[in-house]
């Protein structure tokens, strides 16, 4: 897929009804020879935009975003190059919360790709599902069932750890700048989610180990608690990966016990049924078995 075309399914498939402004944007460069001339291949428009926003650039007006790139370009490569989209939106939670639940407690949670960690609490989260709401206090995850019953309960974890290829420390500011500098522009609630659930990750940080996927995940697992029923998860990481690796995970993952659950791309799960839609999404499987099609900000959860 070309530069060309890959900001333009940017554009249509996923900033499409979610952010007005990463639309126009991945719109405007799909066409612009000048910035298509610069872009490196697959480069991904959301690291592209966070370096951009990172350094202090405008991504509101896609010619002074142009311009912005064109002069800073030197300073933006060199971001690109040692970057990695590692977004971690809390907001994710609300769609693996009714799996969470519904398995045997308590839970000793391992995140694949878990960039701060955040992901890791979705035991001190409140929730909002229509009218049912669970938890009290912030921040308040909301998401949009179809076809699933709302957990009744938040689960109960006893342990949680992570495992990514340049873990961040969700108690450097730098690190959480970069986080920042990932969110989607004109969606000021998930910055505001974002600081609530960092002050609640930095009051107990997880164990975080830096990592490979395949090759360190089972010594890691291994120190989960006895008596507590492991679940290894991951949430829009396996993009990533090159699929040459893919079945090296599932293997991987479906040899340690307890649970594995997916909430990722749905060409991860062999014979994955085909999306509703047009749109973007992720398909949340458990032990390798389509539950629910997700947006990939947790804002709706569809079952297959």
């Amino acid at each position: 897929m070309s530069v060309a075309e890959i900001y333009a399914e940017f554009a249509a498939a996923e900033a499409r009804g979610v952010s007005p402004i990463y639309e126009r944007l991945g719109e405007f460069v799909s066409t612009d020879p000048d910035l298509l001339a610069l872009i490196p291949d697959q480069t991904q428009p959301q690291l592209l935009f966070g370096v951009v926003r990172l350094l202090g650039g405008p991504v509101g007006d896609p010619v002074a975003f142009r311009d912005f790139t064109i002069e800073r370009w030197p300073a933006i490569e060199a971001e690109i190059r040692q970057r990695a989209t590692q977004t971690n939106e809390p907001g994710r939670c609300a769609v693996l919360l009714p799996i969470l639940a519904s398995l045997p407690q308590p839970l000793a949670l391992l995140e694949v790709g878990a960039s701060a960690g955040l992901c890791l609490y979705p035991d001190r989260y409140s929730y909002r599902y229509g009218l049912r709401t669970l938890g009290e206090g912030s921040p308040v995850l909301e998401s949009t069932l179809t076809g699933i019953e709302p957990p009744a309960a938040r689960p109960e974890v006893v342990w949680r750890a992570g495992i990514d290829l340049n873990p961040l420390d969700v108690t450097d500011p730098r690190d959480i700048a970069w986080l920042d500098a990932l969110i989607w522009p004109d969606q000021l609630h998930r910055r505001d989610r974002l600081r609530q659930a960092t002050e609640i990750a930095a009051a107990d940080p997880p164990l975080l180990v830096r990592g490979d996927l395949v090759t360190d995940l089972p010594a890691l697992a291994a120190q989960a608690p006895a008596g507590a029923t492991l679940v290894v998860f991951h949430t829009s990481v396996l993009y990533q990966v090159p699929p040459s690796r893919w079945p090296s995970f599932r293997a991987t993952v479906r040899d340690l016990p307890g649970h594995w659950l997916a909430n990722d791309i749905p060409d991860l799960i062999p014979d994955a049924p085909h999306p509703p839609d047009g749109n973007t999404y992720n398909l949340l499987a458990l032990d390798g078995v389509p539950v629910a099609w997700t947006r990939s900000h947790g804002q709706a959860m569809t079952r297959v």
